[in-house]
């Protein structure tokens, strides 16, 4: 499953689940997200901040440096970068983790995947009307 998520960190749109175990960059493509993040990147100077799952997805989409396969040690830049990185996308684990800790049914769900992405989607519309209400001023 894949999600949106806005730089204040509320989750604006879902995926359908994608059948079979798919590499996060395949699922994404399959799910047309891409052009949408090349899109808010290239328009909006909004680039798209994604796990490692995602490199190599192409320009204004950033991930993490991987550490290097040789055992040896990440250069100090590039550590930074991840801590960098990491700090900048914990809004978005935290919506993420906002929809499936929030909603009950999202916790272990054993629903059909084919119906699975419909619940997800469900949640987020809930989701946004709980926090339009929370947000309200009286």
């Amino acid at each position: 499953m894949q999600a949106v998520i806005r730089p204040d960190g509320f989750p604006v749109w879902t995926s359908d689940v994608v059948p079979g175990h798919r590499h996060d960059l395949a699922a994404a493509r399959q799910q047309h997200v891409l052009g949408a993040l090349y899109w808010s990147a290239s328009q909006l100077g909004l680039p798209a901040l994604a796990d490692s799952g995602y490199e190599g997805a192409g320009q204004g989409v950033h991930t993490p440096v991987k550490q290097p396969g040789d055992g040896n040690v990440l250069a100090p830049d590039h550590q930074t970068y991840n801590a960098l990185h990491r700090a900048t996308r914990a809004p978005g684990e935290r919506a993420f983790a906002l929809l499936t800790t929030r909603w009950r049914t999202l916790q272990r769900i054993t629903a059909s995947p084919s119906k699975i992405g419909r619940i997800v989607a469900g949640a987020l519309v809930l989701t946004y009307f709980e926090h339009q209400l929370r947000n309200r001023s009286c």
